[in-house]
């Protein structure tokens, strides 16, 4: 069957801040892009530049302890853990995780392998010591994720390693996983802050700042402290995480500014969201609208993902064609959205529904797919 769109020619139109639907790095909420604005200029009261401003400074080891303090509140977070601002992404704690908790181990780790990202992590922590895959969903495309009964762990594995939510392919789960006795290591990079996630039944969290809450620079690292006590004496500083408890995540130059935003996101979160359950909230309405609308297509738009798996982050899917995937991109830029391609491992299109995306520029997405899937006599 043929698809023919009937638009008037395409304008070229600039993209709009409000619109970034973006994979990564995700939007900013508004208020907090003006604060930054001011911030390159001169922080308040400091009469210098973020972006110049020591990081041995009283006005940065302020900061650090506010981001520290907001997160803990935010994840309702107990005693007994630390919280770090790391560098080196998400991708430093694959090789991180395992140097820590897997060398000079005989027993496997237990990792999931559920997309592209959970692909990743796998040979970096073969590196260090013995793994065993316990699920993979590339069998299925990574089309969905595993149900408890397709799940065995075992209780001797030094740790269980997961991604919370799968940014190319769209799925995220909607439980915790493994056995209480088992250290629990996640990956929430895409998902981070964006949910309540019972902080304190993970051992380890890990996620890189550029989806939900702040740019690119920071990998916040939720730790807890007991995890440590075996960990080996001999590796790397930079790569230790008991030397970076010592510094105060100031082992090195750190990127202030990047941390600063960190700051102004989480202060959003508490004091203008209301904190994780109100967002999570948010965060499921501007999910519904779009999968309502995929729904509602008559298989015009295709989720990738099964049903159950869905992500309330990336709602990822085609179109009937490639012709009409590049002509969606095409009329989608025109009216002023961005950061809708999908991932180059998939293509097609996918919608990043991160914190500072709003309902409205999600209803103004929806509205157009709608458009575009009428003018395509679907």
């Amino acid at each position: 069957m043929r698809y023919a769109i009937t638009s008037s020619a395409l304008k070229s139109t600039k993209p709009n801040n409000a619109l970034n639907f973006s994979g990564g790095p995700g939007a900013l909420p508004e208020s907090v892009l003006q604060q930054v604005q001011q911030a390159i200029i001169e922080v308040p009261g400091m009469g210098l530049s973020v972006l110049g401003i020591s990081h041995r400074s009283d006005w940065f080891s302020a900061v650090v302890d506010e981001v520290e303090s907001n997160v803990r509140t935010l994840l309702g977070l107990p005693d007994g853990y630390s919280v770090l601002l790391l560098q080196g992404g998400a991708t430093q704690q694959f090789s991180m995780v395992p140097m820590t908790l897997l060398r000079g181990k005989t027993q496997p780790a237990e990792y999931l392998q559920t997309g592209y990202w959970s692909a990743k992590v796998v040979p970096e922590a073969r590196r260090e010591g013995p793994v065993r895959v316990i699920w993979s969903g590339e069998c299925d495309a990574f089309q969905r994720l595993p149900q408890d009964d397709e799940l065995q762990y075992s209780p001797d594995a030094p740790y269980l390693h997961y991604v919370s939510n799968e940014t190319v392919e769209g799925l995220q789960f909607n439980r915790v996983l493994g056995r209480d006795d088992v250290p629990r290591v996640c990956d929430m990079s895409s998902d981070f802050l964006s949910k309540p996630c019972e902080a304190q039944r993970f051992d380890l969290i890990y996620a890189h700042a550029q989806k939900n809450i702040g740019p690119a620079g920071v990998t916040v690292v939720v730790v807890r402290n007991a995890l440590l006590d075996q960990a080996p004496t001999n590796l790397p500083t930079f790569l230790d995480y008991k030397k970076q408890i010592e510094a105060r995540s100031n082992l090195n130059t750190p990127p202030v500014f990047s941390i600063y935003v960190i700051l102004l996101v989480t202060r959003w979160l508490l004091h203008d969201i209301g904190g994780l359950a109100r967002m999570d909230q948010i965060n499921r309405s501007k999910a519904a609208l779009l999968y309502q609308m995929l729904d509602a297509s008559d298989g015009f738009y295709q989720g990738r993902a099964a049903a159950v798996d869905r992500s309330l982050m990336n709602v990822s899917f085609t179109l009937p064609s490639p012709e009409l995937d590049r002509q969606f991109h095409a009329e989608a830029a025109a009216a002023g959205f961005s950061g809708l391609a999908g991932h180059r491992a998939v293509g097609g299109v996918r919608a990043s529904l991160y914190n500072a995306v709003t309902l409205a520029a999600t209803e103004k997405l929806a509205n157009f797919m709608e458009d575009f899937r009428r003018r395509a006599n679907f």
